[in-house]
């Protein structure tokens, strides 16, 4: 909707809720990532704790042609979880940290392809909780698409016109100060 359309006295209140949304939504967007990273790979340090355990365990074997049980990688894909969950946490490292996500999320989608029997009863329409659990993956993909744009200083924009003409409305320069590069 354009702002110019709402009604004049809800423009200022429109304006200044914009704003908020604009400063706010990166740095809750990769917080809110942090969270589940950490959290779900915290999971994998316990055997047993992670609904995803047996799955990611059977994967990473068959895509290593048998090189890599159980034992070893589900600590380091704890690891590996963990670590991304404590960069988004932090806003460090940021490159580094949406690399190893990247790299994550192309493993954790790979059982759609090698265990279609288990991620799907009726393939590719009806996914079973474990195909939802991976499907739904493509939320964090976009999430961290966003989050990537962000590391040069970009962010938000409120009101990309008022920007254009450089008026005074309240607009969201950087939305992740976390994000941006040093002075």
């Amino acid at each position: 909707m354009n702002s110019s359309r709402l009604p004049a006295p809800f423009e200022p209140i429109d304006v200044r809720i914009t704003a908020a949304l604009a400063r706010a939504g990166v740095p809750v967007l990769r917080i809110g990532l942090g969270v589940v990273f950490l959290w779900f790979g915290a999971l994998k340090f316990f055997p047993g704790a992670s609904p995803a355990e047996m799955l990611a365990a059977r994967t990473i074997e068959q895509l290593s042609g048998g090189s890599i049980g159980p034992s070893v990688s589900m600590p380091g894909l704890a690891t590996w979880e963990s670590l991304i969950g404590l960069g988004l946490l932090t806003g460090r490292l940021m490159r580094a940290t949406l690399l190893l996500l990247v790299v994550q999320m192309l493993g954790t989608m790979t059982p759609l392809v090698l265990f279609p029997a288990e991620t799907f009863t009726t393939f590719p329409f009806a996914p079973t909780l474990e195909g939802q659990y991976i499907i739904k993956n493509v939320v964090l993909i976009g999430a961290a698409m966003v989050v990537g744009a962000t590391v040069r200083g970009g962010g938000l924009v409120a009101d990309p016109a008022a920007a254009q003409l450089g008026t005074t409305r309240d607009r969201a320069a950087t939305s992740d100060p976390a994000a941006a590069p040093p002075a």
